[in-house]
């Protein structure tokens, strides 16, 4: 599947925007990611981007995100470690985290709704004015974003990188797509 095929299905069965910004977020972090550790940028991607496919369907039925979406992938020919990275992202099934890709996707949900929240209590509401420090101190706020669990957040050790490192690259990456995100 292609980006933009996989981008078509994602507005086809996402009506929500801001759902959508999430995914295109998730998408350019898990790409830098790759980048950094010189794996497929484009499968990377398409896992990123897909990871919520089956959220508004399943957001009354959490136990079974990810699996509903499996299955639609699945039809599609996406390729099986894609499929595992996104299974594994919903914690309820406590699906093991073996590789790289599966454990970068479980930290990058989370990181980017932290930052979104991040960038939206800056004066000017602009992800380029927020730095890596802004979202580390925000990170240690525990009543701040309490929705981007920073217990899944720090699973980015899981890869060797620091969480100054994760948040930096994250950081970044979403402000290459600033424009996209609307921030």
């Amino acid at each position: 599947m292609t980006r933009k095929e996989a981008l078509k299905l994602v507005e086809e069965k996402i009506q929500n925007k801001n759902l959508i910004k999430h995914c295109l977020a998730v998408e350019v972090v898990m790409k830098e990611l790759a980048k950094y550790f010189n794996e497929n940028t484009e499968k990377w991607a398409l896992a990123g981007l897909l990871h919520d496919i089956d959220y508004e369907e399943t957001k009354d039925t959490p136990e079974k995100h990810s699996l509903l979406g499996a299955e639609t992938l699945q039809q599609h020919g996406i390729d099986s470690e894609i499929i595992t990275a996104i299974k594994a992202h919903n914690e309820i099934h406590g699906l093991p985290r073996e590789d790289k890709m599966t454990k970068a996707l479980f930290c990058s949900d989370p990181i980017t709704g932290l930052i979104v929240a991040a960038t939206l209590v800056m004066p000017k509401k602009k992800i380029i004015d927020l730095s890596a420090e802004n979202v580390l101190n925000r990170y240690k706020e525990k009543g701040f974003a309490r929705g981007a669990s920073r217990e899944t957040i720090a699973t980015c050790e899981e890869l060797d990188l620091s969480l100054e490192e994760f948040v930096r690259i994250s950081l970044r990456a979403m402000q290459s797509i600033s424009k996209e995100l609307g921030l």
